[in-house]
């Protein structure tokens, strides 16, 4: 199985940008994940696990990216949200699993209209 190493992530994610630019980058991320780009699914799970780009740390939300991005096919993201589900109550794991539902509809009817 592969290893997620969240902390590695963390310690090289946008490591001397500024928060403006960090913010930016999320917003830019949302954008791609909303068209359906796994990596930018993945690099929000990676954001809200460590707390970068003037995000806060949310273990429901990360889980919620690793989810769609692991949907997608992302084995990194697979062994990520593994890691953290450790670290999350049942009930947090299901409110993250709804959370990836409610945007798959979303997107899905945002792209048939």
């Amino acid at each position: 199985m592969l290893g997620c190493g969240i902390a590695n992530l963390c310690r090289g994610e946008i490591v001397g940008t500024s928060m403006h630019n960090a913010r930016i980058l999320i917003e830019s991320r949302m954008h791609e994940a909303a068209l359906g780009n796994a990596q930018a699914c993945f690099d929000l799970g990676v954001a809200y696990s460590c707390g970068t780009g003037g995000l806060s740390v949310d273990l429901i939300e990360a889980h919620r990216w690793f989810n769609l991005a692991a949907q997608a096919g992302n084995r990194e993201a697979q062994a990520c949200r593994a890691e953290i589900a450790e670290e999350m109550t049942a009930r947090e794991i299901a409110e993250a699993q709804r959370l990836a539902r409610a945007w798959t509809i979303q997107t899905t009817q945002r792209a048939a209209a």
